[in-house]
């Protein structure tokens, strides 16, 4: 199998589902994350040229793997375009989000109620869950963003106290190895959705 990924993202996985592991075992009963729960599952998120790497890899995984399932993920992806395609914030064609203000502000309200292709309705698991986006990954425990607060999933952490909450936060990636992989890849900047990965 060929593969776009770049090696080092696999030290990239390694680091963050650690990260992530420590995460789950400070926050016992306060993380609500386990199969079934699909609630950050629904709606479309920007995702990198790395997360679209590591997605096609899996998908053709699971394509050797499972023929079917991946046909069941693929139909989804392509039914999810089909119904969005002419609201995406960016290019419907390459699927690359537009990157200008406009398109932002478009993305805030865009396919806010579709679920994502990797979803599998009946089980509430994802078929791709090993190969899953960054933003997947770091769902759920408190991390901190870009305006400095921590952010968390509403349906985790019900009860906690603000110590509690912070005594489990998460750093993900604190060498941010995640942008050094992705200066070195081309077309860095070309953020998509995982709709249109698994479409193509």
């Amino acid at each position: 199998m060929s593969s776009s990924r770049p090696a080092r993202d696999r030290e990239l996985v390694q680091r963050v589902d650690s990260a992530l592991a420590d995460v789950t075992r400070k926050a016992g009963k306060w993380l609500a994350c386990r199969p079934g729960c699909t609630h950050c599952c629904v709606g479309a998120f920007a995702i990198s040229v790395l997360d679209a790497a590591r997605l096609r890899d899996g998908f053709e995984a699971l394509q050797q793997r499972d023929r079917a399932r991946a046909e069941r993920v693929g139909a989804r992806a392509r039914a999810y375009v089909a119904r969005t395609a002419s609201e995406f914030p960016g290019d419907p064609q390459m699927g690359i989000l537009g990157d200008d203000e406009d398109a932002q502000e478009a993305f805030t309200q865009f396919a806010n109620d579709e679920p994502c292709p990797a979803l599998d309705p009946d089980t509430g698991t994802c078929d791709l869950y090993e190969y899953r986006p960054m933003t997947c990954r770091v769902f759920g425990p408190p991390v901190r963003n870009e305006g400095g607060g921590l952010g968390i999933c509403e349906l985790c952490f019900r009860g906690a106290t603000h110590e509690q909450i912070a005594a489990c936060e998460m750093t993900p990636d604190p060498d941010n190895l995640e942008q050094s992989i992705l200066d070195e890849m081309p077309s860095n900047s070309e953020n998509t959705i995982v709709a249109f990965v698994l479409a193509k």
